[in-house]
Order: structure tokens, then C-alpha cells, then sequence
């Protein structure tokens, strides 16, 4: 919701683009940081009995992982400075697209393999 609704609401409703685009940059960052550490907390359940750990899980958390990084540390520091800008932004705008994907499909995943889980558990009851 943050890049999708939030942040053009940003450019909507505050008086000027800088300051639209400071608090797009500290909301940005918050959000990263959540995403990493999500994603690290994710890796270190992923061997919990009942939630297998599957190689294209554990791909998808760590290129997620790498993209949140990345857009923090590498593209919004260039943004920032205003170096390069419609490249980094559009390089920061595709590794946020990519970190919701990831996360998309770690959810679905997980999702589809709870229903298994309750019926299995119901039948050793």
C-alpha cells in the first residue's frame, strides 16, 4: 500500500514535491528495514517443524532481502543526492516491485500449505 496509495497521496496532498519526496524517502526506508527484517526472521523459522523449507521459498526471501538492501543502501543514497535520478528512482521503484512479489508469493505459499496443515492435524486427533 505504501508505494502504491501512500506515496502518490505524498505528492497529492503536501505543499511541495521536496517535502512530498523527503517523507516518501523516510517512509521508503522504514519500510525496508521492516521487509529485511521479515525476511530475516523468515530464514531463521524456515527449518521450524511443520513449515518445510523449500528451495524457491528460501530463493524468493533471499532476493527479496537483496532488493530491500539494495534499494536502501545502493539506489536511495543516489536518489538522495539526486544523482542520476529517473534511473535510480526507476531502479529503486523496480527492486520495490520485486520485493512484493517475492513477498506475494513467500505468502501464497505459505498460505496454500496451511489448509494441509489444520486437516493433518485434525486427523491425528
Amino acid at each position: 500500500m505504501l508505494g502504491f496509495v501512500v506515496v502518490p497521496l505524498l505528492f497529492v496532498y503536501l505543499p511541495t514535491p521536496a517535502m512530498a519526496g523527503t517523507m516518501a524517502g523516510h517512509l521508503f526506508s522504514a519500510q525496508a528495514w521492516i521487509s529485511m527484517v521479515c525476511a530475516v526472521v523468515l530464514l531463521a523459522l524456515h527449518k521450524t517443524p511443520g513449515l518445510p523449507a523449500t528451495a524457491r521459498r528460501l530463493a524468493l526471501l533471499v532476493l527479496g532481502l537483496a532488493c530491500a538492501g539494495a534499494a536502501e543502501w545502493i539506489a536511495a543514497p543516489h536518489i538522495v543526492a539526486r544523482d542520476n535520478l529517473a534511473l535510480w528512482h526507476r531502479l529503486g521503484s523496480g527492486m520495490y516491485l520485486v520485493q512484493w512479489l517475492c513477498a506475494i508469493a513467500v505468502f501464497q505459499g505459505l498460505l496454500r500449505r496451511a489448509p494441509q496443515d489444520q486437516s493433518a492435524a485434525s486427523a491425528q486427533v
